[in-house]
């Protein structure tokens, strides 16, 4: 097991209350849009298999996401390094998604496109200079 980085700093501290700000925003806005699509299930034009493994995706890479901004505010290096990982990897993904014609209902690339804003913004703070030298990224 690895000694916990310290996270005492005020820089550090405030960076990391907001990555863990915007990830909350990510889980929310994704659990909200998976009851949105359990409630649009029978409209055939909001709601395809395309949306529903979608759906299910965002929410479970938003949860893991979650926890590992929470393992990453508490000095996890793992939880640091998987966090820069998962939010550059779907931030791409939701890149792919909006760009994808006819697949997804606009709705849905609405919804993805203020998730991408989330995670742009989890994706610079953790991959900034600050954060990284932190966590002893320094490359």
């Amino acid at each position: 097991m690895t000694t916990p980085v310290n996270v005492e700093h005020p820089r550090s501290t405030a960076a990391l209350r907001s990555v863990q700000l915007l990830v909350a925003g990510y889980l929310a806005l994704s659990v909200l849009t998976l009851i949105a699509i359990i409630a649009l299930r029978n409209n055939a034009t909001a709601v395809n298999d395309a949306v529903w493994t979608r759906g299910t995706i965002v929410v479970a890479s938003a949860a893991l996401t979650f926890a590992f901004a929470r393992r990453a505010s508490k000095g996890s290096r793992k939880g640091y390094l998987r966090l820069r990982i998962v939010s550059a990897v779907m931030l791409v993904a939701i890149v792919v998604i909006i760009s994808l014609p006819g697949t997804f209902p606009l709705w849905m690339k609405g919804e993805q496109a203020v998730c991408g804003l989330l995670l742009l913004g989890v994706a610079l703070l953790v991959n900034g200079k600050h954060l990284r030298s932190v966590f002893g990224e320094t490359k």
